[in-house]
């Protein structure tokens, strides 16, 4: 049975909509970088390389190990903490840089300003990961994977909070056998009151599904329709990385593919009819297999030109010659470039890609080796 506490205890609303309307409007597109003058040959498809503002992403309590990143979208009413156009960033440790302790989420502001914006305070709602999302009216839904002593040896499977737009928190929801140690978040938002939202379970090697109804305030939601739609990967405890295995995802609601982060063999898979599926999809296909230049991907995240970014961490299949990586491929799953964000290893966790419209896009990469978010803002034609 599932244990859920969740939203006011409030009904549910409409049944979950067909999430047959996927996103267009995606075309290749050219990227110029604002602020540099590159060469005329480098001018074309490439997000990579850009300078990059940073902001600390240690709050007062001195939470580190900054993990999880993602924009509030401009949807989000602003009687609350979050404001639209901020970035939200998770903390998987705390002060004495114990993984699986942190308790906080901070905010930071465009011009780069950190607040607080949630602290957990429940028994074992610690070890703040890289599954974080934000629905379209406000409500943040982050993962927790906790550790009392540090290590992977104490990890327990945790759970996912959801948390409203003023930094209460609403509800909770637990199973061992479907939320075992959410590591990575991707989200479906209609804006219609419905939302699918995908978590990969790092300690059991699975991709969860699920969906949401919401109201516009804010304020209620209500989770149905629960599905392991991927199985399968490998995973394993880490002394260093804490855990390894299937992390970060990002899903491509046109096509209906989940693409899954694997840090173990430093690849990236592709679950198709993600939205689709009634059971597992095991792995789904291998979409890119780079030992060269992936080394322990742990978050990736789609431009609107359809290409990808992707975080290495670190953790496998390290190459000091090639530290803190982000790696850009082709909607084909290509490599076109890297970009290193600090000049030691581990240092890449989490990023996330914002669409500003108009031609611009913004590009958030955690370096966690400095405790700092970069912020980018490029120019897409």
């Amino acid at each position: 049975m599932y244990n859920v506490t969740l939203l006011n205890s409030s009904e549910a609303r409409n049944a979950f909509r067909s999430f047959a309307t996927r996103f267009s409007g995606i075309a290749a597109c050219a990227v110029l970088f604002a602020g540099m003058t590159l060469p005329r040959q480098a001018a074309a498809q490439n997000i990579l390389p850009f300078p990059a503002p940073q902001a600390t992403t240690v709050p007062s309590n001195g939470d580190v190990n900054p993990y999880g990143v993602v924009f509030v979208p401009n949807s989000v009413r602003t009687d609350g903490l979050l404001q639209p156009g901020s970035i939200l960033v998770s903390n998987f440790n705390n002060n004495l840089n114990l993984q699986g302790t942190g308790r906080t989420i901070v905010q930071i502001s465009p011009q780069g300003k950190t607040s607080l914006f949630f602290t957990s305070t429940g028994p074992g709602q610690q070890g703040l990961s890289a599954a974080l999302g934000i629905l379209s009216n406000g409500i943040v839904i982050a993962g927790y994977l906790p550790s009392t002593d540090g290590t992977s040896n104490t990890a327990t499977a945790g759970g996912l909070l959801f948390i409203d737009r003023h930094g209460v928190l609403l509800g909770t929801i637990t199973n061992n056998n479907t939320f075992d140690g959410p590591w990575g978040m991707a989200m479906f938002d209609r804006g219609n009151g419905a939302a699918l939202v995908f978590v990969s379970n790092v300690l059991n090697g699975t991709v969860t599904r699920f969906e949401v109804t919401y109201n516009n305030s804010g304020e209620q939601a209500n989770v149905t329709q629960v599905v392991t739609i991927g199985s399968g990967f490998m995973h394993s405890g880490d002394p260093a990385a804490f855990e390894v295995g299937n992390s970060g995802l990002a899903y491509d609601a046109m096509r209906d593919i989940l693409y899954v982060d694997s840090e173990v063999d430093s690849a990236i898979y592709a679950i198709q009819h993600a939205a689709e599926l009634t059971g597992s999809g095991g792995t789904g296909v291998q979409f890119v297999q780079d030992a060269t230049h992936l080394h322990g991907p742990l978050d990736i995240a789609i431009a609107p030109n359809g290409h990808f970014l992707v975080a290495n961490s670190d953790g496998r299949n390290a190459d000091p010659n090639q530290p803190s990586e982000l790696v850009e491929y082709s909607a084909a799953g290509k490599f076109l470039s890297q970009f290193s964000i600090d000049p030691n290893n581990g240092g890449a966790f989490g990023v996330a890609i914002q669409n500003l419209g108009n031609g611009f896009i913004r590009v958030a990469a955690v370096n966690d080796n400095q405790v700092v978010l970069n912020m980018y803002t490029t120019m897409v034609r």
